[in-house]
């Protein structure tokens, strides 16, 4: 789950990270109110949405007037914003943030995740912050310093002296820094964190440490014990497919292709991903409907798939271990009747009662194409798609 900058930035404030003052805003007028209640001679206009690349895609504005901030929140309110980090059709601007001018010495890149490969959470730091820390990253890589927490131990004083050195601050600016590692790892804990990114993390012309951008993503297992935070959740910058399915407990991610696949388990979906790519098809979606699949299920999972006008196919791939195969060919023949499909429907069952399940699949009248095994059935998924 990602957070707004704004509420980013409330967080960090909470935990004593420091940030430049800001004021959300939902209108030009009320833009023009923030800049005012904040006071002083230049403003921020800052696009809320859940990308990165907002400042060259023209959604990050300065403004020198009244009227200026006006301008700017009223020209990305009700626009979408197109990143490299979106998709072409964008994400809707419905908020921007209005943000005190700094004063920038230097931009410096700082952010935490969860290094997959250590098993521990991870700083990532570059004296060279700003919008383009990818180029930093691919042709000065040695310019980026990745220092690695053992869960058991904490934070160090040694890594974070560390960390200081990479960002090449002065010693006024390290003892700041400690104060920002220190607090910025305790909340990456506290709210179950699985990345957090500050950039640019700046100094100012006063010798300040500030975080003038801010991006946390909260890890989605863990939201059951994140309350509050859960209900920061705004559900218009996510894919609608993938909202809604996470509505009826199921995992769901829209990918490019044309056949629809509706699995039970994620490594059954991965599986099946794979082996219709290597016969020539595309996966239109990611979806594990678990392993506890019900006909109600099973009929959302269609509803689901159908919502992408790209489908020319649909594969389930059922393997009934927890649930019997001959209950989920019962919700498939539900599913097909109610939603209407007008594709083609490939099914391979596998598993506990499969005999029954397959049976009943054939004597339902239905259009369904019944597939042995998982190549038996990608072959037949493709070669109905094309």
């Amino acid at each position: 789950m990602n957070l707004h900058e704004y509420q980013s930035k409330k967080l960090f404030a909470d935990y004593g990270i420091p940030v430049p003052q800001g004021i959300v805003a939902d209108s030009a007028e009320a833009a023009v109110a923030a800049a005012e209640a904040l006071g002083g001679e230049l403003w921020v206009v800052k696009a809320q949405v859940h990308a990165g690349g907002r400042g060259k895609a023209g959604g990050v504005k300065l403004a020198k007037t009244l009227d200026a901030v006006r301008e700017a929140a009223a020209g990305m309110l009700g626009q979408q914003l197109v990143t490299p980090q979106t998709d072409a059709a964008g994400l809707p601007i419905n908020q921007v943030y209005v943000e005190s001018g700094s004063n920038i010495d230097r931009e410096l890149y700082l952010s935490m995740v969860v290094n997959r490969d250590s098993r521990r959470v991870a700083f990532i730091v570059s004296a060279d912050g700003g919008m383009d820390i990818e180029e930093v990253a691919h042709k000065t890589p040695e310019r980026i310093t990745t220092i690695d927490i053992a869960p058991e131990v904490g934070l160090a004083d040694y890594q974070i002296r560390e960390m200081a050195y990479g960002l090449e601050l002065d010693k006024a600016q390290q003892k700041a820094f400690a104060k920002v590692a220190r607090a910025l790892y305790k909340m990456f804990v506290d709210i179950d964190a699985s990345q957090v990114e500050i950039n640019p993390l700046i100094t100012t012309g006063e010798g300040e440490i500030k975080a003038l951008d801010a991006k946390i993503n909260i890890e989605d297992n863990a939201l059951f014990r994140q309350r509050d935070i859960e209900t920061l959740r705004d559900l218009c910058q996510e894919d609608e497919a993938e909202a809604r399915a996470a509505e009826h407990d199921l995992n769901y991610v829209s990918l490019d292709g044309d056949i629809a696949c509706m699995v039970n388990g994620a490594g059954l979906a991965m599986a099946t991903m794979d082996v219709i790519n290597v016969y020539g098809g595309e996966p239109a979606n990611f979806l594990d409907v678990g392993g506890g699949a019900t006909a109600e299920r099973v009929a959302e999972a269609f509803k689901l798939i159908l919502s992408n006008d790209k489908v020319k196919a649909i594969l389930v791939n059922i393997f009934g271990g927890i649930v019997r195969c001959d209950l989920i060919a019962d919700g498939i023949i539900t599913a097909v009747k109610e939603v209407g499909v007008e594709v083609p429907v490939v099914v391979r069952l596998e598993g506990t009662n499969v005999e029954q399940g397959r049976a009943r699949l054939s004597d339902s009248g239905l259009d369904i194409i019944s597939a042995t095994d998982l190549t038996d059935a990608a072959k037949k998924a493709v070669a109905a798609a094309a």
